[in-house]
């Protein structure tokens, strides 16, 4: 096996490995420590079918219920699709995973890491981008780390602020699915210690305290430093890419810059994470 960073600050690349295989204690032990180093785990040149990816993500945590589940495979509910050929009610077609977001931050306990093996792929384009939130911490101000600091977001399943529509859930997932959630925008990851900034325009309606009008530009102004190319990783997918990122400290978001002709078809899952602190 070899194991070699991909980008500055996020992005390790795993070569040599078959997932579909058993994975001896000193493997896992080495791919849990670099995916924790470098938040984004790429495992090349994998043919996984759904029940195999359920053997495979054991190695790094218990498998989190996804929200939405118009979107599980028919024979491993487990395991939820990513493809370019949904569209919403009204005709419009879904792009899973536009704009900068963190996934699922509504729920209580977060997933602490999502998922993607690549099964079909556009010739071009569809790259998935990475920020680093726990670099973008770092960088910003002692004045706005203190400004920050005590400060508690509230996430819905969809923001009335934000510009990216999710598609709606059944009757039964809504009664899954909390109304509302209270998170830190400043968090602790539990494995580093790393402070990182904890937000998601996709679903924060609020913050605690602040009204819209000083809330909304405050939070516009952490995605606008967080996401700068130097805190970012942008994915370009190859065929068989099994990839996992740290939803604790990362934004990430998919591009729909492809020919949508082409089909772009993944499978997702996602971890069990603990309460943002």
């Amino acid at each position: 096996m070899q194991i070699r960073p991909l980008g500055e600050y996020t992005g390790i690349e795993v070569l040599g490995i078959d997932l579909a295989r058993p994975v001896d204690e000193k493997t896992k032990a080495a791919l849990n420590r670099a995916f924790i180093e470098r938040h984004v785990l790429v495992v090349r040149e994998q043919r996984l079918e759904p029940r195999q990816i359920v053997q495979a993500v054991a190695l790094f945590g218990e498998i989190f219920a996804q929200q939405n589940t118009r979107f599980a495979i028919g024979d491993c509910p487990e395991i939820h699709y990513i493809s370019n050929r949904d569209t919403f009610p009204d005709g419009r077609r879904y792009i899973p995973g536009d704009g900068w977001h963190t996934d699922h931050s509504n729920a209580a306990r977060p997933p602490k890491a999502t998922v993607l093996h690549a099964v079909e792929l556009p010739d071009a384009g569809g790259d998935t981008q990475y920020a680093n939130m726990a670099a973008a911490y770092a960088g910003l101000s002692a004045k706005m780390r203190e400004r920050i600091a005590p400060l508690i977001a509230i996430h819905v399943y969809q923001s009335s602020h934000s510009s990216r529509k999710l598609m709606a859930l059944s009757h039964a997932d809504k009664e899954r699915v909390p109304d509302a959630v209270l998170h830190p925008i400043v968090r602790t990851h539990p494995e580093s210690g790393r402070q990182a900034i904890y937000i998601n325009p996709i679903r924060i309606e609020g913050i605690l305290g602040l009204d819209h009008k000083e809330a909304l530009p405050l939070l516009d102004e952490l995605l606008e430093h967080a996401t700068q190319v130097k805190y970012q990783y942008r994915h370009e997918w190859h065929p068989g890419d099994f990839v996992m990122w740290d939803n604790r400290c990362l934004l990430h978001k998919a591009n729909g810059d492809y020919d949508m002709s082409q089909s772009r078809y993944l499978y997702r899952v996602m971890l069990k994470g603990d309460v943002p602190s």
